[in-house]
């Protein structure tokens, strides 16, 4: 990913959505040849020269200072993530040996396995920033069962850049690739978008990821709505909140949810998808777990095998990397 049009890309199309009202700028003239403000009036709200902004809107973002970044953002009414963003673009514009990518784990150590085995109650899964489901608990592999099956054999190598990461369930390929996630998401283009706005902000963070740009460009071939919703460089930190999924066989359910990044395990973070005690979607959960018992959905992920897998960089841990028990896995 070229660094210099993400930098451009990023902060015109912030520019672009806000107005001079919303900014606090009085309009000169009734008409305007460019959506939202003009150059110079970010660099007035920025305190720089028209000169100045016109570098860095054009990508030079080498050597720029902190204050000068946070002027940008306080200019472009910048939030946490896209602030973040512009620090983490800003960061990998300057010259600098490059960095290997993050790793990107296709399996987890036995002991993450365990604590998700653990949670009986509610859904819980850890993806890596790719969005790949590396592992998951019996309520989490029954919640996302159209996922898994779509996810193929579970021959998974090295660092999950090969043509086998892309048989691990992923969240991109299933929203945008797979037609039945249109019914699973109740409000499925709120999460389209928040899903693109994550990939998004993980671009930023590590723009020499191979995998990751070959799913993007994977995704931006094959689907248009991945192309525009990815186009708008909209970035999102997404740690807590609620979703509501509708299953084909429980029906709607309301979750409220946390993501914890794993610092012991970089690139990973632990989903949680808790129902309000005695609620109908607590009772939904609870026959859903009676039915993934009956599919052989619900046995225990962790023991020798997984360790094993997880130890060696074979297959993820649990189901992660394979279809459940009596489907055939997709392509």
């Amino acid at each position: 990913m070229d660094n210099r049009s993400e930098v451009r890309e990023f902060l015109v199309t912030r520019r672009a959505r806000l107005s001079p009202e919303r900014a606090g700028v009085e309009a000169i003239g009734t008409r305007r040849r460019v959506a939202g403000l003009r150059r110079e009036e970010v660099a007035r709200l920025a305190g720089v020269s028209v000169d100045y902004y016109t570098r860095l809107e054009r990508g030079a973002l080498g050597g720029v200072s902190d204050s000068v970044l946070d002027a940008l953002s306080r200019a472009l009414q910048l939030d946490d993530a896209e602030r973040e963003h512009l620090h983490d673009l800003a960061r990998h514009a300057n010259p600098s040996p490059r960095r290997a990518p993050r790793p990107v784990v296709p399996s987890v150590r036995p002991e993450l396995q365990w604590l998700l085995d653990a949670v009986t109650d509610a859904p819980a899964t850890i993806v890596n920033n790719r969005m790949d489901v590396v592992a998951a608990n019996a309520l989490g592999r029954a919640l996302y069962s159209d996922l898994f099956r779509a996810g193929g054999p579970g021959s998974v190598s090295g660092a999950g850049d090969g043509p086998a990461s892309s048989r691990l369930p992923n969240h991109t390929r299933y929203l945008f690739l797979d037609p039945r996630s249109h019914d699973f998401y109740t409000e499925w283009e709120r999460a389209a978008h928040t899903n693109v706005a994550i990939l998004r902000r993980e671009a930023g963070r590590s723009p020499h990821d191979p995998g990751l740009a070959a799913l993007v460009g994977e995704l931006s071939v094959q689907s248009e709505e991945f192309r525009t919703r990815w186009a708008a460089h909209d970035v999102r930190r997404h740690y807590a909140g609620v979703k509501r999924f509708r299953h084909a066989v429980v029906g709607v359910v309301e979750l409220s949810f946390q993501t914890l990044e794993l610092d012991g395990d970089p690139g990973l973070t632990l989903n949680l998808f808790p129902a309000e005690p005695g609620s109908p979607t607590a009772e939904r959960l609870r026959l859903l777990a009676s039915w993934a018992a009956t599919e052989g959905l619900a046995e225990p992920a962790g023991g020798p095998a997984a360790a094993t897998r997880a130890g060696g960089g074979g297959a993820g841990a649990g189901t992660s990397a394979t279809a459940p028990s009596g489907h055939s896995p997709s392509a």
